[in-house]
């Protein structure tokens, strides 16, 4: 995730792109013909505090998970590879502030989204896909 990058909603977002541009994006897309099996797809993110740092972007597919859990492992795994590029210890479950919502690493403190969608499948048969992507805009 770039630094100074901000986070927009969708609909501001599509207000500032057109037709047929060419677009930078983390995208995770899953898809399953198994009748009511559950996929999902999730980008995450790892936000440092000081904007001035960059961040991680993950994707990740699953079957069997919905939309918290899918998220959520997409956020642990940004939250990790941000830990592992600034060369800090990082355990998943000990570094969770439930109270504040929040990451601490290393005494930092970074913040996580994430992009997910998930379904069941076609209860016929029919091909059934999940898409969730961020797009970044210059």
């Amino acid at each position: 995730f770039p630094p100074k990058a901000k986070l927009i909603s969708r609909k501001e977002g599509l207000k500032k792109i057109s037709p047929g541009q060419i677009l930078f994006t983390i995208y995770s897309k899953n898809q399953t013909n198994e009748p009511h099996r559950v996929c999902s797809a999730s980008v995450g993110l790892a936000q440092p505090k000081d904007k001035a740092r960059y961040g991680y972007l993950s994707e990740y597919e699953a079957f069997g998970q919905n939309e918290i859990q899918a998220g959520d492992y997409a956020e642990d795994i940004a939250a990790q590879m941000l830990a592992s590029s600034l060369g800090i210890p990082f355990d998943a479950d000990k570094a969770w502030n439930e109270k504040r919502q929040q990451w601490s690493i290393s005494g930092e403190i970074y913040k996580t989204h994430n992009i997910t969608s998930a379904t069941k499948g076609d209860k016929d048969g029919k091909w059934t896909t999940v898409f969730a992507a961020a797009v970044l805009l210059l």
